[in-house]
């Protein structure tokens, strides 16, 4: 993590979530001197805490979304190209429920989504078939006699965020978590910005030619509480997501979209090997979004949904881990929460000091989004933008695999590193890609990788997180930089924890 070192900015960002991140990373590598401040850890709230998918969104074409996408879908590829390590092709397969949709307005919507998309060359197009004599005819209920399958894309939310983090710093960019903006004001034609340093306890102050709001479902309660509420102010209506995890419910890389007798759907993923992720739901949230939790009737909406279609069933006391994220979603009048746009919308207040804000968005479109809003920074500080679009052709750290492909990357880890347990150097190659070296460089053996704490979790790997990717808590290593905690034991934990403060002072890598 570098340290602020100046008081004077161009540009600063409230919010270290997936846009507030996207719009640094881009803003710095056109020149802008920027800061980045966030009151937690980076993603720490609903940007880690999503469904996980790079994806179109197959639903919004029911709701005629055919832009949002057209758009998603062209950003699922730039994506899966930038970065191949931490986005993966995900094969989905959709169980047929004659009473909710009929087989040809499923079919047809799946052309239309074909047809809409890019073609990857990951990513195959859809088909139906017949689910007898098929591995999921002893997945899912006999009832069940036809499906479809079509492609998407897996991220693992949390390193999206940390890795654009990451490629803001390189390009030049301050970025704080665990500094909270206390107060913003105009003043001489500046923002003149009070900081809460959470980890000193120190306050300071900065300023900035520009503001930016990032602060997701915070958006507009930063906007009321330093009296910045304007009429063309949209409004947001916040939404719960909440899911499950369980032990593994089948083999197989695939993931499920099972639709409900409310017309959503739930998506069954394979999740860290050894379980299965279970979600979405959607329920109205009132309060302060970092309260959100699941409810008791999520979880019972979430396991009849797996009920109604596996053969295999759950309950609640199958539930090893939950998450809650709440999502600020534009307010378009709808009364059905699931037909509420996806949508963004950036508002800039233009003058001395200008001031933009980003409403809802999704994190498929986050770079997008930020390219938007970076065009839109320029224009209100009345500046030439020289570089120009440029995100849409870099990798983000470790993507820049040989030949973008990770099957072939991870083959030639295995070819020279012999002495590394396959699923180890697997989960290194997915969570760091060619960042990888900074952590196995060392020797040609595991005694180089420093202290085991079981499990294959060793000391270069911690100390990698807090160096290169701003952890700072066992929180930020165990749940964000990975999910290392769905894995370890109380033992393992409570020894990294103990070695915390030391792997903190000495920094190693």
């Amino acid at each position: 993590m570098n340290k602020v070192t100046q008081a004077y900015f161009d540009l600063c960002i409230i919010g270290g979530g997936i846009n507030g991140v996207g719009i640094a990373r881009d803003v710095a590598g056109r020149g802008l001197s920027t800061v980045l401040l966030e009151t937690g850890d980076l993603g720490h709230a609903t940007s880690s805490m999503s469904s996980k998918m790079i994806h179109g969104g197959l639903r919004y074409l029911e709701h005629y979304e055919f832009s949002l996408v057209r758009k998603a879908l062209k950003e699922r590829n730039v994506l899966l190209t930038a970065a191949p390590h931490i986005i993966r092709p995900l094969r989905l397969i959709v169980p047929h429920e004659p009473y909710l949709r009929p087989a040809w307005l499923i079919r047809l919507g799946l052309l239309l989504y074909d047809f809409l998309a890019v073609r990857h060359r990951k990513l195959k197009r859809s088909f139906g078939f017949r689910l007898k004599d098929t591995p999921h005819e002893n997945i899912l209920k006999s009832s069940y006699k036809k499906a479809f399958s079509y492609a998407d894309c897996w991220v693992e939310d949390s390193r999206l965020v940390v890795l654009t983090a990451m490629d803001a710093v390189k390009k030049g960019a301050h970025i704080r978590p665990r500094h909270e903006c206390l107060s913003a004001v105009r003043k001489g034609g500046r923002w003149l910005i009070t900081v809460q340093d959470h980890v000193t306890g120190q306050s300071y102050c900065i300023t900035a030619k520009m503001l930016v709001n990032a602060a997701g479902p915070w958006v507009k309660t930063f906007l009321d509480q330093n009296n910045l509420t304007t009429s063309h102010t949209p409004d947001i209506r916040l939404v719960k997501g909440s899911h499950i995890i369980v032990d593994r419910l089948y083999t197989g890389d695939h993931a499920y979209l099972l639709q409900q007798p409310d017309k959503r759907v739930v998506f069954v993923f394979p999740y860290e090997g050894k379980y299965s992720l279970i979600g979405t739901t959607e329920e109205l949230h009132e309060s302060d979004p970092k309260e959100a939790k699941i409810s008791n009737a999520e979880i019972d909406y979430l396991c009849a949904a797996v009920n109604r279609s596996f053969q295999r069933t759950i309950d609640p006391d199958d539930i090893l881990w939950s998450y809650s994220g709440v999502r600020p979603l534009l307010e378009d009048g709808e009364d059905n929460t699931s037909a509420v746009t996806r949508d963004y919308k950036i508002v800039v207040e233009e003058g001395r000091a200008p001031l933009l804000s980003v409403f809802g968005g999704k994190i498929t479109t986050y770079r997008k989004l930020a390219e938007k809003a970076t065009s839109q920074i320029f224009h209100a500080l009345g500046k030439e933008d020289l570089k120009g679009q440029w995100t849409h052709t870099q990798p983000l750290p470790g993507g820049a695999l040989p030949q973008k492909d990770f099957d072939l990357f991870l083959e030639d880890q295995a070819q020279r590193r012999p002495w590394v347990p396959m699923a180890l150097l697997t989960r290194y190659a997915h969570s760091y890609g060619t960042n990888m070296d900074k952590i196995l460089h060392h020797g040609d053996s595991l005694v180089g990788l420093g202290r085991h704490y079981g499990d294959h979790v060793y000391e270069k790997e911690m100390a990698y997180m807090i160096n290169h990717e701003m952890a700072l808590t066992l929180e930020d290593i165990l749940w964000r930089r990975s999910k290392l905690g769905l894995h370890i034991t109380a033992d393992t934990e409570k020894n990294i924890e103990e070695d915390l403060p030391r792997l903190l002072q000495e920094k190693p890598i």
